[in-house]
């Protein structure tokens, strides 16, 4: 499993979302975005709409009839309906369940940064398991050591 941290200091975490959900569908895969927060996967819903002026990347609501054909599900719950091998936790908050997936991306603000850190921690020394961290700096993500 890979756990990519990104630590959101400049924009919202539905507009890292979106670059990263582009960049998965491209790949031709599928991305689970988890949330407690359903305000927060309005805000995703809205920006995965207007992301780009010339196209909008292809989503859905967990819960409906076809969540099995949306390349991107948004969800409140680490359930992948979609087949996704990737889930992004947009609310900063770690899920055991996220160890099912291929890869994972763990957002979080400075206010959670103290949560990020004992999850970095807690995978630490797993032979199963790579770690990155990323971070915004200059209008762009750079991965730190």
């Amino acid at each position: 499993m890979r756990v990519d941290f990104y630590q959101l200091s400049r924009d919202p975490a539905e507009d890292a979302l979106a670059a990263i959900a582009r960049q998965i569908l491209v790949a031709g895969e599928r991305l689970l975005v988890v949330s407690a927060d359903d305000a927060q996967l309005a805000r995703v819903d809205e920006r995965l709409w207007t992301a780009r002026a010339d196209t909008f990347l292809a989503h859905g609501f967990a819960g409906g009839p076809h969540d099995a054909r949306q390349p991107v599900l948004l969800s409140d719950v680490p359930e992948p309906r979609n087949a996704a091998k990737f889930v992004a936790l947009a609310d900063g908050r770690w899920r055991a369940e996220a160890e099912a997936f291929e890869r994972v991306f763990l957002l979080f603000d400075k206010a959670q940064i103290d949560d990020a850190r004992s999850v970095w921690r807690s995978l630490d020394g797993r032979d199963d398991v790579t770690r990155n961290y990323w971070e915004q700096a200059g209008g762009k993500w750079e991965q730190r050591a």
